[in-house]
């Protein structure tokens, strides 16, 4: 018997279908002498602190670092009965094959229960390569079955991944949740390996915005007159002139007018103009990110928004594997191209008229095997689309979709770039225009912002000049600017931030190592933690941008620079792809870990953060109170943070406050007298 085990139903069905003869049982589909079974996601998860040692139920800041000797998982609960399931097939069956997802998760996540019931070294193993659930895809994926043992170095990835998560987040969050209550913080303060320095970007971003101060900085702009026509330019600063920012701006105004009076009305010389042809290639398809980037700017869509809407797509077998790293496409769906283009012809006048554009004898830098891992970018499948029977935003990520891949089929735009360089009274004056001579693919575009920055795209037209050529200054003018600050982030444009992550490391000599690196978390896991971070009150959402809370400022003061800032975490993704490639142990990986938790607690407990702004003080010694909830009753009581336990106050919580004033108690003989709000001794 063959058993396959999908990483979700939608897979497991998807497989039976393309195996045929499917009898759909309680836990499985048997077709024939082969039997599909699922998982719902992970259905093991590591064991907690405590389950290793009961001594761990305490958060004492002495047991730590937690690091287990040896890891053990356990079966989560509400999946019990299903792998209870899967168990019984897996040792009944003669070859295995593993259905995850396509990535380095979705090899965990089989392998770790075949480890866990003790077959995975003992039976054949295979893999199956799933990227789109259309029948076509999972027929061709069934001729491709590849030894299990092949895909080793990425499912190490993966439980390296896993485990240093863990050993980060448990030790951390336990660290810095008893430093931070003596402060005055009474919630859990909650620490990880990518949340921790993705929010360090966001906070560091908003201090920057606080610490701005508006400066006027100047310009000068000069029209000049050329038998031809209008040339407009703008004055070049030289580099060595004082006054300038360290961006190179002039702030010294009287510079400024100083030039303007100089050229009025004066003749200037044509000394330099460059005329060259270029051209635009297609963008390649999609990547999650990447997609994820495009709709939140294009739609105002959340990253998590497009991942639940491409997972929607995909199970409708519409468009394929939605949490994709690549943006390149295999040759051998090359063979596609005439069915798909067909499909998209008929979504509608617009697209039928896209498709008429195309040229399918084309190939775009998209189609390249070498690029091609796991899987490849988001695509159409061979499955018709029936727009009506979408929703507004599976429309819109669809038609984004197709968009892409018709670009493959499109020629490069071309343009026509002129730089023209006039001098006069000695200071040089720049001018530069482009003209498009064939808008390409561009044509599937317009009216829509195509370049990295969201906007949309210029084209001024200069008239023909030659050097040497005499021009005259029309007009001269001032132009006043202000210095703006750094834009917040979105979760569109943070999610690019955690992609693209070599630009934000704090040592900058690590940029160029970090070039080619995938950023900090995955393109499955992003976009969960943006929202975890909003879930926790870390970050809220102002007019669509993300603002840092007080407690996410504490936290980013508490923490060492060497886990808010991205460094170390970009350097463990670039070892986790080194495990993948087997270039790096697991073990290797670790020794590293154990040094650094070690470094990042003695940091965090001997640092110094300030209260809650409005905290409250107790009135017998000054330092913050804390708010706690009485395992005895119920009640909440407020008690001082005092480190040594001398101060022993404990008062009434009323409606979120301390009640400084209570109520005399009532004595027995009907009159009243203080009440004693102190603590007992120990």
């Amino acid at each position: 018997m063959r058993l396959f085990i999908a990483e979700k139903p939608s897979l497991a069905e998807a497989i039976a279908k393309g195996l045929g003869s499917a009898n759909k049982q309680r836990s499985c589909f048997v077709c024939g002498n082969d039997v599909v079974t699922w998982c719902y996601g992970h259905i093991l998860e590591q064991f907690e602190p405590q389950e290793y040692d009961e001594k761990y139920k305490s958060w004492d800041i002495g047991l730590l670092p937690i690091i287990p000797d040896k890891w053990q998982m356990k079966v989560k609960a509400n999946a019990k009965e299903q792998f209870k399931a899967v168990k019984e097939f897996a040792l009944k069956a003669d070859i295995i094959i593993n259905a995850g997802d396509p990535d380095r998760e979705g090899q965990l996540l089989v392998d770790e229960v075949l480890n866990y019931i003790g077959v995975l070294s003992k039976k054949p193993v295979q893999r199956i390569l799933i990227n789109a659930l259309d029948e076509k895809s999972v027929h061709e994926a069934l001729k491709d079955l590849r030894d299990n043992r092949e895909f080793i170095g990425l499912r190490n990835s993966a439980l390296a991944r896993s485990r240093a998560d863990w050993i980060i987040g448990m030790n951390m969050t336990r660290a810095c949740t008893k430093h931070a209550e003596k402060a005055g913080y009474s919630s859990v303060v909650s620490v990880g390996r990518v949340q921790t320095p993705t929010l360090g970007l966001v906070v560091r971003r908003e201090k920057e915005i606080q610490d701005f101060h508006p400066v006027n900085y100047f310009q000068v702009k000069a029209t000049w007159q050329h038998q031809q026509g209008e040339i407009v330019s703008h004055w070049q600063i030289p580099e060595d002139m004082e006054g300038l920012d360290a961006d190179g701006r002039l702030l010294e105004k009287a510079r400024a007018e100083a030039i303007v009076s100089k050229v009025q009305g004066q003749t200037g010389v044509i000394r330099k103009m460059d005329q060259k042809e270029g051209q635009s290639q297609p963008p390649l398809p999609y990547s999650l990110s990447a997609l994820q980037i495009a709709a939140g700017k294009k739609y105002g869509y959340s990253p998590q928004q497009v991942l639940d809407t491409q997972q929607e797509l995909y199970e409708k077998k519409l468009t394929t594997y939605p949490r994709s790293d690549c943006d390149y496409l295999p040759t051998n769906q090359l063979a596609d191209v005439p069915q798909i283009l067909d499909n998209l012809g008929s979504l509608s006048e617009d697209f039928a008229k896209f498709v008429q554009g195309t040229d399918s004898s084309l190939r775009s830098k998209a189609w390249n095997d070498k690029k091609i891992s796991a899987h490849h970018a988001i695509v159409p499948t061979t499955v018709k689309a029936n727009m009506d029977e979408l929703t507004d935003m599976q429309r819109n990520l669809y038609e984004m979709v197709a968009k892409a891949y018709l670009a493959q089929f499109y020629p490069p735009q071309k343009f026509l770039t002129t730089h023209i360089e006039i001098e006069a009274t000695g200071e040089t004056f720049v001018a530069n225009g482009k003209v498009i001579l064939s808008p390409g693919w561009k044509v599937l575009y317009q009216g829509e912002p195509t370049n990295k920055d969201g906007d949309k795209e210029e084209t001024a037209q200069l008239p023909a000049v030659q050097n040497g050529e005499s021009v005259t200054n029309k007009e001269a003018e001032l132009v006043t600017k202000v210095t703006k600050p750094p834009k917040r982030f979105t979760t569109s444009t943070l999610l690019a931030a955690m992609k693209n992550i070599g630009s934000y490391v704090k040592d900058k000599s690590l940029k160029p190592i970090l070039k080619d690196c995938s950023g900090i978390g995955t393109e499955a896991t992003r976009a969960g933690e943006i929202e975890l971070l909003q879930e926790r009150h870390y970050l809220k959402l102002e007019k669509k941008e993300l603002v840092p809370t007080e407690k996410a400022m504490m936290i980013i003061q508490l923490l060492p620079d060497s886990i808010t800032y991205p460094d170390i975490t970009a350097l463990w993704e670039k070892n986790l792809e080194a495990i993948s490639n087997r270039e790096m142990s697991v073990q290797d990986f670790f020794a590293q870990q154990k040094t650094y938790i070690q470094q990042l607690l003695e940091d965090a407990i001997h640092r110094e953060i300030e209260p809650p702004r409005d905290i409250p003080k107790c009135p017998q010694c000054g330092r913050p109170l804390k708010l706690i909830t009485s395992k005895k009753n119920g009640k909440k009581y407020w008690i001082c943070t005092d480190p040594e336990r001398a101060c022993k106050s404990i008062f009434s919580d009323k409606r979120g406050k301390p009640d400084f004033n209570p109520a005399p108690a009532k004595k027995k003989n009907g009159s009243y007298g203080k009440k004693n709000f102190k603590r007992k001794a120990g």
